[in-house]
């Protein structure tokens, strides 16, 4: 008997490359998974006549809701709660992510199948999405909605984020977004090759390198104030790159998690970044090979959700 689900999805910081491949290849994003995640909980009322969302202005997820409840050939609607710690309009997956965990939650409460491919394929039409429905980085068609290729994991990275403020939107920023030309999609085949490459051989310096291009070119069509200072401070502590969202707000600078000198380059750098620009930044950490991507814990008691989210943070 349908019921009450739950599910969840991680978010990302921005994405270590986006751009437009030659010829008919199309848009692309490679992902970069962030230890932080959207939670829904869904119950099933099969006499209602929609979803009904909090917050109230999620009407995305509500309308996902519906849509996965046919597909799943119910009718009704039910309850959908929607939380987690992705802020919005920031180019770190928060629609997304909603939208995924949705349909885990749909999926957990009447019992339909919750693969990779059925989200997406249930998101498909619905709005621009990031992969985050893959538990690994991916190389993801955003606007099609439709895995390109899976990559792999990477260890895990602190990311010293910046915020330059304000918010995005993505559907909007999709809608208007410049076109590159012929020489940059030829450097965005390029670099597709080497994320590629870097990310099966784990070589984060060279992920590094890939990310920071694909934000120097990006910035060539919008414009981040913010960009020169995190370059300058990432070769100054010895960061690995610069990642960016290409529809946000967040730059950050990305340090091996596990190198013991990271503590004090992290510090640094925070330090250096108080010192020339505007405002905080924050602690992030990347999903490496050895973490839980569900965000089980996230969904668990208010005692494992504290323990979860404590895990996520940098150190």
């Amino acid at each position: 008997m349908p019921g009450a689900g739950r599910g969840s999805a991680f978010g990302t910081f921005g994405e270590l490359l986006q751009g437009v491949l030659p010829g008919s290849g199309g848009h692309f994003m490679v992902t970069l998974p962030l230890a932080r995640w959207s939670t829904a909980e869904f119950s099933y009322e099969p006499s209602a006549p929609g979803v009904r969302v909090t917050p109230a202005h999620k009407h995305r997820a509500a309308r996902l809701a519906v849509r996965a409840l046919r597909a799943a050939g119910l009718d009704g609607g039910g309850r959908l709660h929607l939380g987690g710690e992705l802020p919005e309009g920031k180019g770190m997956a928060s629609s997304s992510a909603d939208l995924v965990a949705t349909a885990r939650a749909v999926a957990d409460a009447v019992g339909a199948r919750s693969g990779p491919a059925d989200v997406e394929a249930l998101l498909r039409g619905v709005e621009p999405t990031d992969g985050v429905m893959y538990d690994e980085v991916v190389a993801f068609g955003h606007r099609e909605v439709r895995l390109r290729e899976r990559l792999g994991t990477v260890p895990a990275m602190t990311v010293v984020g910046y915020d330059e403020g304000g918010t995005v939107d993505t559907i909007g920023r999709n809608r208007t977004a410049a076109a590159p030309g012929a020489a940059e999609r030829r450097e965005y085949a390029l670099l597709l090759d080497r994320a590629r490459e870097a990310v099966r051989a784990a070589d984060l310096p060279a992920l590094g390198r890939v990310a920071t291009r694909s934000a120097e070119l990006h910035a060539r069509r919008h414009p981040r104030p913010a960009l020169p200072t995190l370059l300058r401070v990432c070769r100054d502590v010895g960061g690995l790159g610069v990642a960016c969202a290409h529809s946000g707000t967040v730059l950050g600078i990305l340090l091996p998690h596990d190198d013991p000198a990271t503590p004090a380059k992290a510090a640094a750098a925070r330090s250096a970044c108080a010192a020339a620009l505007p405002g905080p930044t924050r602690l992030h950490r990347t999903l490496g090979p050895a973490d839980d991507w569900t965000g089980a814990g996230v969904l668990g008691t208010p005692g494992q959700r504290a323990a979860a989210l404590a895990c996520a943070e940098a150190t």
